[in-house]
């Protein structure tokens, strides 16, 4: 009895205890933007960021909610695809398989502190393994899209000042 009571115990305090991970990011492909803005508010932003460049934001996915109706708390995390058809249409052309890469997404963190961070993986570096078959205007394609998140990112930065 005092076994199922002390196991019950124990699995409840883990199921409250906050979900607390490595935020280590990788060196490779990765870009990785601090902000003041709070987890909500930066999302906002980032939406809006992604239009004033042009872009689309053609997915949205996260854990918060859904553990949230579960009982467990975890941080703010949401995962956005952002992309735009003249790039799929682009890039089909060169690699069937590069699309797999697509949409190409930003990550929203929530941080301790009540702060939110916007990381993504460069889409030079997503699109880096089918540049040997497609060539340079596979190359080329990956330039001008880094340049767009590098963009929507500045947005972002701009208005967490």
């Amino acid at each position: 009895m005092v076994r199922v009571i002390l196991s019950t115990w124990l699995l409840a305090l883990m199921l409250a205890a906050p979900v607390v991970a490595d935020t280590r990011w990788p060196d490779q492909g990765w870009q990785v933007t601090p902000t003041s803005l709070a987890y909500a508010e930066l999302l906002e932003v980032l939406r809006e960021a992604v239009e004033a460049e042009g872009m689309f934001v053609v997915t949205e996915v996260g854990p918060t909610e859904a553990a949230a109706s579960r009982g467990v708390t975890i941080p703010g995390n949401r995962v956005v695809g952002v992309f735009r058809n003249d790039y799929a249409v682009r890039i089909l052309r060169l690699s069937v398989p590069a699309m797999i890469e697509a949409p190409m997404r930003f990550y929203v963190t929530e941080n301790d502190d009540g702060s939110a961070t916007l990381s993504w993986k460069t889409p030079s570096h997503l699109l880096s393994p089918y540049m040997d078959e497609a060539g340079e205007e596979l190359e080329a394609i990956a330039r001008e899209l880094d340049a767009r998140f590098a963009a929507i990112a500045d947005r972002v930065a701009g208005a967490s000042k």
